[in-house]
């Protein structure tokens, strides 16, 4: 069975997991794709927003004017011209609103992205946590049975030069000595393998691992609440919803093209020494101008862009459907296996008992001559092979209810009630919503 460590000196799952949440390289790139995400409502909001520009254009004229009577005027203008200009959209097919709505989609389509990789990282963390304790115990399984091996080949040695055996027991002894060395070696690997994946994923190097135990109590008890529950509650499913939503406000804004644009603009300009004819220094200007642009034709741009968007629109609610159709299936095969589970380790215990106590017979039975070398030999073997499977079925078991928990949609911290502080990908979203300036981000960067 799997090994246990004293609770005082074995980190934990949970402090795994929460190590996972708080540093994993993906899940913190993930974070900062959504924030980036989030600045597009800002950027659609800047279309509800008056435009402001300033030009200043200095200049230096050298003038050289022919007057009647063969004279000349002679000048050199320093001059300058400067113009405010405020450009205000009032009405353009109503895309600007559609803009901010479809950016509110992608917003919420990104934090069910975040979602999902929140729960992939976690059940990684989870997989890596349970194959370092899993490979532990396998090598430690390993070195019992090359231990058992060992003296097994030195008994039979001492029963060859008695004449109890052949050299053949010895033989056979020697062969299983050899394939348990490999076995424990090809452990040892797997066991180096995983300590590497464990650091990689939760970000420190494993030190004593405790046992930690499957997550039963937040798990659905029947496969259609699994289903129920994982179409409701599935990150994916949420976030395809969110994305035909997307596609919807696509083909509005595509269709805003059609429309009229109504627009009022404000100048204030003033001139001076620019007046090449001389006749005055300076010259100031204020003017409100409204604009109406009525599309008639466009050679047919804006009718396939349309035509595109609905298209794409069709393609989202396609992929809806088969998201939702591969989430039943990953919610049934997870509720499955899960239970499959359950009776693997408890069959796996059974194996291991009974196995333990057949090789205490068939030793006493040898002993008194009733058994070979090699009966020995093959249930040390069945023996080994039962409390590998028991390992591996405990693993399994833990592993698996991590699963079926995120195919429900709740492998997260709040559900698994870590004690970390929550990342609320919210708070940016207000703190960059309605930002009118301002180059830097929320964190100061």
């Amino acid at each position: 069975m799997l090994a246990t460590s004293p609770a005082s000196a074995a980190e934990t799952l949970q402090a795994a997991l929460v190590r996972a949440y708080q540093t994993n390289p993906v899940l913190n790139a993930e974070r900062a794709r959504q924030r980036g995400t989030d600045e597009n409502v800002s950027i659609a909001l800047s279309g509800y927003r008056p435009q402001i520009e300033l030009g200043l254009s200095p200049s230096l004229i050298a003038l050289r004017n022919l007057v009647p009577g063969g004279g000349t005027e002679q000048a050199t203008l320093r001059g300058y011209t400067a113009q405010l200009t405020i450009t205000q959209i009032l009405f353009n097919g109503f895309r600007t609103g559609n803009q901010v709505r479809q950016a509110e989609s992608q917003v919420q389509s990104g934090r069910e992205a975040l979602r999902g990789v929140e729960q992939s990282v976690l059940l990684d963390a989870v997989t890596a946590y349970m194959s370092v304790v899993a490979n532990q115990s396998l090598v430690e399984t390993q070195r019992v049975n090359v231990e058992f091996l060992r003296e097994t080949l030195t008994t039979t040695r001492k029963r060859l030069e008695a004449g109890d055996v052949t050299p053949t027991d010895v033989a056979q002894a020697e062969a299983r000595l050899s394939r348990g060395t490999a076995d424990l070696n090809a452990a040892e690997v797997a066991l180096a393998i995983s300590q590497a994946t464990y650091e990689q994923v939760i970000g420190a190097p494993p030190g004593r691992l405790a046992v930690a135990e499957p997550i039963d109590r937040l798990l659905p008890k029947r496969r259609d609440e699994a289903v129920t529950l994982a179409r409701r509650d599935n990150p994916a499913i949420r976030g395809a919803q969110f994305d035909t939503d997307v596609a919807v406000y696509a083909v509005k804004v595509a269709e805003g093209a059609l429309y009229p644009t109504i627009a009022v603009q404000g100048t204030l300009a003033s001139t001076r020494n620019t007046d090449t004819t001389l006749g005055s220094s300076g010259n100031d200007q204020a003017a409100l101008v409204g604009s109406l642009n009525l599309p008639l034709y466009d050679g047919g741009q804006a009718a396939a862009q349309v035509r595109q968007s609905k298209e794409v629109l069709g393609q989202t609610r396609i992929v809806l459907d088969r998201v939702r159709t591969q989430t039943n299936t990953a919610a049934v095969a997870a509720f499955v296996t899960h239970e499959g589970a359950k009776i693997a380790v408890t069959a796996a215990e059974s194996e291991v008992r009974a196995a333990g106590i057949a090789l205490a017979g068939v030793q006493r039975e040898a002993q008194a001559g009733q058994r070979t070398t090699l009966e020995v030999l093959n249930s040390q073997q069945d023996l080994n092979a039962a409390r590998t499977r028991l390992i591996l079925a405990q693993r399994d078991r833990v592993v698996t209810s991590y699963t079926l928990l995120g195919t429900i949609g709740r492998l997260d911290h709040k559900s698994l009630g870590l004690t970390t502080p929550s990342y609320e990908p919210q708070v940016h979203y207000q703190q960059v919503r309605d930002a009118w300036h301002g180059l830097r981000t929320p964190d100061g960067r």
